[in-house]
């Protein structure tokens, strides 16, 4: 019980973390496209968190997964944001400054690190909530992570990225 209570509190770290992370860069970025990514991602983590925190108490209180806490977290349309941002934006868009794409390494490595770690409390579970929630929560850092690694091709060559997903759309796929 005290493990996954100790993973469940290291979670709550972490998405708290990644909260203010992203708050942050978008309170600072001036990219349209970053501002958008960015506020998206930091709502997502801090429902996350409020999710975690629930099941936190949960545990403390009872030792077990709960009955009530809702094991449903909102499906991230982060991808679909940052394609609208970036295609309202226009091909003339800048690319993201220095402090742009190293936040945007930075956030893809904690992302790919959360994928990893929600994956991990999913394996080593085997009550078939827990395991379906932290899956849940595994697929979306998985989808932060695939859609930061977007945002770093925009920020790195925005002709690329509109490039690319212009020839996406042409051929259908």
């Amino acid at each position: 019980m005290g493990q996954r209570l100790n993973a469940l509190e290291t979670a709550l770290k972490n998405e708290m973390n990644e909260h203010h992370f992203y708050k942050k860069n978008a309170e600072r970025t001036k990219n349209a496209v970053g501002k958008a990514m960015f506020e998206q991602i930091a709502g997502e983590e801090l429902e996350h968190y409020d999710r975690l925190k629930q099941l936190a108490e949960s545990w403390r209180k009872d030792q077990k997964w709960p009955e009530t806490v809702p094991l449903k977290v909102n499906e991230t349309p982060v991808r679909s944001i940052f394609g609208r941002a970036a295609k309202a934006s226009g091909k003339a868009a800048a690319a993201g400054d220095a402090d742009d794409l190293k936040a945007v390494r930075e956030a893809i490595d904690f992302e790919a690190k959360g994928a990893a770690f929600y994956a991990h409390l999913r394996d080593q579970s085997s009550d078939a909530k827990e395991k379906a929630f932290f899956g849940l929560l595994a697929k979306i850092e998985h989808e932060h992570y695939s859609s930061l690694k977007d945002t770093e091709e925009y920020f790195v060559n925005p002709g690329g990225w509109f490039q690319k997903a212009e020839s996406t759309n042409l051929d259908g796929a």
